[in-house]
C-alpha cells in the first residue's frame, strides 16, 4: 500500500513568488543566491518545476521565513499570496475596468 502526498507546486510556487517580492528580492538575486538559473525561479514560481526539499529549505533560507511557512496553508506569513496576485491583476486596469470590477465584488458579496 503506498501513500502518496498531493503537493500543489503552482501554492508553493505563488508563496515563494509573494515571499520574494514583499522582502523586495528579484528573480535574478534569488537565482544568484541558489545558483541556478533565472528561468529556473520563474518556472518554480510558476509551478512548473517540482522543487526538491533541500532547494525549499535553501530558497526559504534566502527568504529569511521558515520552510512550513511555504508549504503549509495555516502560514500566515506567506499566505497572502492571493491578495498580491489580485493587487497585480488590478492595477493592471483601467479605471472604468477598476469600477467595474468593485461592483462586481461587491455584488459577490452579498451572496
Amino acid at each position: 500500500m503506498s501513500s502518496q502526498m498531493n503537493v500543489d507546486y503552482k501554492l508553493i510556487g505563488a508563496r515563494i513568488k509573494s515571499v520574494r517580492k514583499s522582502r523586495g528580492i528579484t528573480q535574478g538575486v534569488l537565482a544568484e543566491r541558489l545558483e541556478v538559473s533565472i528561468g529556473y525561479v520563474s518556472q518554480v514560481e510558476r509551478g512548473i518545476t517540482k522543487i526538491s526539499l533541500d532547494l525549499l529549505g535553501e530558497i526559504a533560507s534566502v527568504l529569511g521565513c521558515d520552510i512550513s511557512s511555504l508549504i503549509t496553508e495555516s502560514s500566515v506569513k506567506c499566505d497572502n499570496y492571493i491578495a498580491n496576485e489580485l493587487t497585480e491583476e488590478i492595477n493592471k486596469l483601467d479605471s472604468k475596468k477598476r469600477a467595474l470590477l468593485l461592483s462586481f465584488i461587491r455584488l459577490l458579496s452579498e451572496l
